[in-house]
């Protein structure tokens, strides 16, 4: 399973029937104390998707330093001339234990509490309707406390909402993607999940 000192993380995905490649893509991106994590969709599906899903991964790969306001406002520059994209990410700062993240579109994302006594037991990330390239919106990003054992899923459009209602979240982050596009991945479009798990601090 990857992971790095603070998370570990699984990955499922597919691709439309009929395409050579997927308009969904990740990016899980560890940093000193912290990583920062993302899901992509290119607007519509086949090549010219993929190429949208593509730059915006590459653009928060290179300023994964910055804020996650910073980070959507450069996707949107860089895919002012493709078709767009609909973006979630987080970005876990380990020192605090907090985690920052914006949405723009409909990637959903879920955050699942290990200790649900202390917090939500299930916080929805909060999204801008747009799209990144094309019609930003007023950009928000909201700070969220994080436990050990937390999990996060980000979850693009062609898996269905309902998942979160029956969520196994004390799977493998793996195991529990796999089962997440395979009940509720949509055959008509590319789909993809991620899912991340925050990791004790280290002896």
């Amino acid at each position: 399973m990857p992971r790095s000192r603070c998370v570990e993380w699984g990955l499922a995905a597919h691709t439309l029937a009929g395409n050579t490649e997927s308009g969904d893509r990740h990016l899980v991106r560890p940093f000193p104390r912290g990583a920062l994590l993302a899901a992509v969709d290119g607007i519509g599906h086949g090549d010219e998707a993929a190429v949208a899903a593509r730059i915006a991964v590459a653009t928060l790969d290179s300023h994964w330093e910055e804020s996650v306001i910073s980070l959507l406002q450069r996707c949107h520059e860089a895919l002012s001339w493709t078709r767009g994209a609909v973006i979630s990410l987080a970005s876990y700062n380990d020192d605090d234990r907090t985690l920052t993240w914006a949405g723009v579109g409909n990637v959903g994302g879920l955050m699942v509490r290990t200790l649900p006594l202390s917090a939500p037991a299930k916080e929805v990330l909060l999204l801008r309707g747009g799209i990144v390239g094309h019609q930003l919106p007023h950009l928000y990003a909201s700070v969220i406390p994080v436990s050990p054992g937390d999990t996060l899923v980000f979850a693009t459009d062609g898996v269905r909402g309902d998942f979160v209602d029956r969520l196994a979240a004390r799977l493998p982050p793996q195991a529990l993607a796999d089962r997440i596009l395979a009940e509720h991945g949509r055959s008509t479009d590319d789909a993809l999940v991620l899912v991340t798990r925050f990791l004790a601090d280290e002896p």
